[in-house]
């Protein structure tokens, strides 16, 4: 009916089972400092998007002014062009009024 073991057949079972239970902690070790160093770098490109996100709308700042100061010189150039043009056609038109006798 009831068969009994030894004892070391008891020793052994109980050696084997301490012998699972330290690989398995050693396993569940081993996830735990996965898990933190995911953590860290989650954290890391949680903080990566972020000044991205600051660089991105400094950019375009930037670029705002940039465009502001580059239509300046553009403005500035047209009305040098302007004004030149105004005074070689008053200075023609001077000249024909002359000629005419006016």
């Amino acid at each position: 009916m009831d068969s009994f073991i030894t004892r070391v057949e008891h020793e052994e079972f109980c050696r084997r089972i301490d012998d699972e239970n330290n690989r398995q902690n050693k396993r569940i070790e081993l996830l735990e400092e996965y898990t933190k160093r995911v953590e860290t770098l989650n954290t890391s490109i949680e903080k990566l998007a972020l000044n991205m996100e600051s660089m991105l709308k400094e950019q375009l700042q930037q670029g705002k002014r940039l465009e502001i100061l580059e239509s300046r010189d553009g403005e500035m150039w047209r009305k040098m062009v302007s004004y030149a043009v105004t005074a070689v056609v008053g200075i023609v038109i001077g000249f024909l009024f002359k000629k005419i006798g006016m």
